[in-house]
């Protein structure tokens, strides 16, 4: 069996946090997505949830501050997520690694397996989880050259603005949490959520595009990322009260043709598999499989 220590780490550490970085910038290239998602890298910055480094012993042991790592856990708010860095794959330490962090989280945790690999639903057999959660990751390799149409075509009461920071927070949050009140992660962003977002380097205002009916009051919202060549529709969401009045493609046609103007190779977006209507929506805008994250639990919990 591999030896491995278990480590919890401070992301203000700057070895840890190089180390971290070279492991999802590594696993990214390897795997085509990150093994984080965005949520869970900056509670660990701030400390809202635990990184542990799967580290193996130096033997002779040498200065503690040099180590090989093996991999990276995030733990925190009943989830967790982990990634075993390629070169060290296929040798056992995923399996030790789960579970000795297995061994110190509760029975009801969660597991992110983002990617859907085959080893990892290996994984959840063994330890005894089952599939609860499917996110499917749509790509659209194209986007449309055609003369778009205005994004408020069909809706003259509806204009179609950019966020501005340090005014639009709180209205947006509002929206944001009635939008999405059944979704676990995106409906419970917080102001300091949202502030870390907008001091990452990807942020841009001009890629946030808000819809406001005629009385100014928010309808709806679309959030791109752009990173390299790839943009993503980082979030769109309706007020649930202006639901029907095909506010989301108006949203998304609007934010493909911002993204149309960024130059982008590829857009991709995340949405739950069983949401039907949006699943719709996108395969119509032509989107298509890209991958696949599946969240498990204990069938025991």
């Amino acid at each position: 069996m591999p030896r491995l220590t278990l480590s919890v780490r401070n992301v203000d550490d700057a070895r840890t946090r190089d180390a971290l970085e070279r492991v999802v910038r590594t696993a990214s290239l390897v795997d085509g997505q990150p093994p984080f998602s965005d949520q869970s890298l900056i509670d660990a910055a701030s400390g809202a949830r635990t990184l542990i480094l799967a580290v193996e012993p130096q033997d002779p042991p040498v200065d503690s501050d040099d180590f090989a790592v093996v991999g990276a856990a995030i733990l925190g708010h009943g989830e967790l997520e982990f990634v075993v860095e390629p070169e060290w794959r296929g040798h056992g330490y995923g399996r030790a690694a789960l579970r000795g962090v297995l061994a110190n989280c509760p029975p009801q945790v969660r597991i992110w397996a983002h990617g859907d690999h085959p080893a990892s639903r290996v994984l959840a057999q063994e330890f005894g989880f089952s599939p609860i959660r499917t996110l499917l990751q749509l790509r659209l390799t194209k986007t449309p050259t055609s003369r778009a149409r205005p994004a408020t075509a069909g809706h003259a009461d509806v204009t179609v603005g950019t966020f501005r920071p340090g005014i639009d927070e709180e209205e947006w949050l509002e929206v944001n949490a009635l939008a999405f009140a059944d979704h676990p992660e995106q409906g419970r962003m917080t102001l300091d959520d949202l502030r870390a977002r907008e001091a990452e380097s990807w942020f841009d205002a001009d890629d946030f595009l808000l819809a406001r009916g005629s009385d100014g009051d928010l309808l709806g919202f679309i959030w791109l990322k752009v990173e390299d060549t790839v943009g993503e529709v980082y979030a769109v969401g309706v007020h649930p009260a202006a639901s029907g009045r095909g506010l989301g493609r108006l949203l998304m046609e609007a934010g493909l043709a911002r993204l149309r103007d960024r130059r982008v190779e590829a857009v991709t977006l995340y949405v739950e598999a069983d949401n039907l209507p949006a699943v719709s929506l996108y395969r119509s805008l032509g989107f298509t499989d890209h991958t696949i994250d599946v969240q498990y639990a204990r069938t025991d919990a």
